[in-house]
Parts: structure tokens; C-alpha cells; sequence
């Protein structure tokens, strides 16, 4: 399944991406333990039943683009003890993708990560899928000076490190709003759904978006995707 729209790739020289429920399918039991250990953390911190601490954890998710931001900015916790907690976690569940690695690979020009994780997860997740190799560089949450994604702040700091032209570059996301500032500064978007049998346990609002302005093309197959670029 595939959703185009008239701003393509002939031009991209500059391949950014998500890190996860992106590169890797969201029924894979990975994020859903980074999120059980973000609500732990909450209810430890705040002294709450799990319940309600979950509804915390969405809540601040929504209105700052990370859980960490929100208990930051709300609460004053500690950036760097949230992330060693909440990113420990078994990253066995992902297996090689040598398919994806190949589409990427054949990808012209640079490919760089842009992720609301840790460099030290993002490494994690690369190495399991063998497609590190493929990717110079990672700009995870403390690159970004703990502002997440969709703030505009941060895709500017990361365009500045690596000396990026959005009008030459594309972004594969899986949340549609953190994919209107990188159009916004010209980037070609790409929205990365879950199949519609693997999508239980999103928050209703991580679905919207799909039929955005700012979403030039969705898809729920990256590896076809890529493989039709190239093409």
C-alpha cells in the first residue's frame, strides 16, 4: 500500500530516518518495552498506580513529543537517569533484515538517523538489523539538546551538523506530525505505517495524519518502497 503525491526522489541526495516502529515493523516486541519502562519510571517517579501513571505517560507524549520532555519540563527529572532506564531493555526480538539493508544501500547519496531515542539505542538497532554499515551518523535526543521531534529547533540543529539542503533530502517517519517541519523546510516526506493487523496499542491520535499536506507519500512496506525509488 502506497499513497504518492507529485514531490519525489529524482532530486534526493540526503536519506533521514526515524529509528523505530521505522526501520523496523511495529509488531516486533521492542518499543512496546521502551514504553512499559517509561510508564514504570513515571509511576516511580510520581508515586503513582500503573494505570494512572500510564495516562501521565500518554498525555505529556502527546503535548511535548516525548514522555521525557514532558516529565522535564512538568516535574524536573533527570534526562540522562530516564534514558539509561528506560532504553534498558532485550533487543533480541529484531533479527537481520539483509532485504532493507540491500534497498538502503542502493540509495544515492547519504543516510543519516534522526530519532527521539539515544545514539546507544539507535547503535543497538542498527547492529541487530546489520544495517549499520549503510549510515553515517545518528542524531539522537542529547544531539538534540532534549528537545524531541516535531520541534522545528531540532530538525534546524540537525540540518546545521551535517550541512543538509532540505530541498535535497527526504524523511521516513512513522508519526505524520513530526513530518510537517521537514516538509515545511522542503524535505520530501514519507509516512511509515503499520499494516492495518499490526497496529494495536497506538495512542487513536499517532494514526492521524496519513492524508496531510505535509505527507507526500505513506506506505506500510519501507523495503517496497525503497526498492521502488530506485527502480
Amino acid at each position: 500500500m502506497n499513497q504518492t503525491s507529485t514531490r519525489h526522489f529524482t532530486h534526493v541526495d540526503t536519506w533521514v530516518f526515524d529509528l523505530d516502529n521505522t526501520l523496523y515493523p511495529r509488531h516486533i516486541n521492542l518499543w512496546q518495552q521502551v514504553d512499559v519502562r517509561i510508564r514504570d519510571y513515571v509511576a516511580r517517579f510520581l508515586a503513582l498506580p500503573p494505570d494512572e501513571a500510564f495516562a501521565v505517560q500518554k498525555e505529556l507524549y502527546k503535548r511535548f513529543g516525548t514522555t521525557m520532555r514532558g516529565m522535564m519540563t512538568e516535574y524536573g527529572m533527570d534526562a540522562h537517569d530516564y534514558l539509561r532506564y528506560v532504553h534498558d531493555i532485550d533487543h533480541s526480538p529484531l533479527e537481520p533484515d539483509p532485504a532493507l539493508g540491500a534497498a538502503i544501500a542502493e540509495l544515492p547519496g547519504r543516510k543519516l538517523i534522526l530519532t527521539n531515542g539515544t545514539r546507544e539505542h539507535a547503535a543497538a538497532v542498527l547492529n541487530r538489523l546489520e544495517i549499520n554499515p549503510h549510515f553515517e551518523d545518528v542524531f539522537g535526543i542529547i544531539e538534540a539538546e532534549f528537545e524531541p521531534k516535531p520541534s522545528r529547533q531540532t530538525y534546524e540543529r540537525f540540518f546545521a551538523r551535517f550541512g543538509i539542503d532540505p530541498s535535497r533530502a527526504a524523511m521516513f517517519e512513522d508519526l505524520a506530525r513530526n513530518l510537517e517541519v521537514p516538509h515545511r523546510s522542503g524535505m520530501t516526506t514519507v509516512l511509515v505505517t503499520p499494516p492495518a493487523d499490526s497496529a494495536a496499542g497506538r495512542q487513536p491520535w499517532e494514526m492521524e495524519g496519513r492524508d496531510a499536506p505535509f505527507v507526500d507519500h505513506v506506505t506500510d512496506d519501507l523495503t517496497g518502497f525503497l526498492a521502488s525509488i530506485i527502480r
